[in-house]
């Protein structure tokens, strides 16, 4: 599986982008492993930081709906 990320030639993931990181989210908004997101290593540790970050700003909720 190829990353998400080097396949759309992505090179910043944006925190403010809600829609894009709530995919990489499971339905109890826990950020998902690499095997399941197919993510590579350096995208994983840029995914799961605008997480955090967007989290903390309120732009997606850390509490399940």
């Amino acid at each position: 599986m190829e990353c998400y990320f080097c396949k759309n030639n992505i090179k910043e993931i944006d925190f403010k982008n809600a829609q894009l990181l709530e995919r990489f989210t499971s339905g109890l908004m826990k950020i998902k492993g690499r095997k399941k997101t197919g993510t590579c290593a350096l995208h994983q540790r840029e995914l799961s930081r605008a997480i955090k970050r967007a989290r903390a700003m309120g732009i997606i909720s850390a509490i399940p709906r």
